[in-house]
């Protein structure tokens, strides 16, 4: 059984982790705002998003917003801005509860009942790696029925976790698993 690669791109190898393109892939199915937190228009969704509700309020604040009501009126009425920091910690918390909110209903559609996903696997990019030292990978397709680990791991924020999590989904392609570890892209819809 293979091992998790150790020295990936030694010989010119090129991908992204598997699971990290699981959690790109898990983030725009998630629909964040698109228009950055530095425009006024994508600040003011991030904080109504963030504020509707006090338990909105209460987990922005357990995401790292810690700001008063006063500061976050201000903010919303354009009488004050927000410094860099406090730009990043907002959008750090919309990010933190948008995956909260969300996971339970990527989970639901992406189990779809115990029947799973259709998820498309692009090999690593092998072009700048001599003929010799190449490997014979190719698309595959797995089915995915058991998303729990995953979407629990990717709406916490885990990196770890997921890595382990989709690395005990990839097994089930057999003793080539270790060959889908790095990929170039991850594909699924739900």
């Amino acid at each position: 059984m293979p091992q998790r690669t150790m020295q990936f791109g030694l010989y010119g190898a090129r991908g992204v982790k598997g699971h990290e393109a699981v959690a790109r892939q898990l983030d725009a199915l998630a629909g964040y705002v698109a228009t950055p937190v530095s425009a006024r228009r994508g600040l003011l969704a991030r904080l109504h998003y963030l504020t509707r509700t006090d338990q909105a309020r209460r987990r922005a604040r357990e995401a790292g917003l810690t700001v008063t009501d006063r500061t976050l009126k201000a903010w919303l009425e354009g009488r004050r801005s927000p410094s860099r920091q406090n730009l990043e910690r907002i959008e750090q918390a919309y990010r933190t509860v948008r995956r909260e909110n969300v996971a339970r209903y990527l989970l639901a559609r992406l189990n779809r009942e115990g029947r799973g996903t259709r998820v498309e696997i692009h090999p690593l990019n092998q072009s700048q790696v001599s003929r010799p030292r190449q490997r014979v990978v190719e698309y595959r397709t797995l089915n995915v029925r058991h998303w729990d680990r995953i979407v629990q791991a990717w709406a916490a924020g885990d990196e770890r976790e997921l890595d382990d999590a989709w690395v005990g989904q990839i097994v089930d392609l057999g003793s080539q698993w270790g060959q889908y570890e790095y990929v170039t892209n991850i594909g699924f819809a739900a």
